[in-house]
């Protein structure tokens, strides 16, 4: 198992300005510490028959037609707004 010291940890946090008592440190010393570990054995995966990826999902567009469908009705629907005329919802004009 790959150690961490207190001293690596303490070093680590002043870098990133995090202020640790000596608890955290050691406690973070052992938990860093078996997390090298573990990289340690992914690094021991035999990936020779393995393809490399760019991503782990596939990435295409999974698109669908594009069919306009009536949701509202539009006399429904142009009864709802103030203005309107000739069957189209009039704005306010924005300069």
């Amino acid at each position: 198992m790959t150690t961490m010291t207190i001293d690596e940890v303490n070093y680590l946090a002043g870098r990133i300005r995090l202020g640790l008592s000596e608890d955290e440190a050691a406690t973070y010393a052992e938990e860093l510490g078996e997390l090298i570990s573990f990289i340690g054995k992914l690094q021991e995966v035999d990936t020779e028959q393995v393809a490399p990826m760019t991503h782990p999902l596939q990435m295409i567009n999974v698109l669908r037609k594009d069919e306009p469908v009536d949701v509202l009705d539009r006399e429904e629907m142009l009864k709802s707004v103030k203005e309107h005329e000739a069957g189209q919802i009039k704005v306010p004009t924005i300069i």
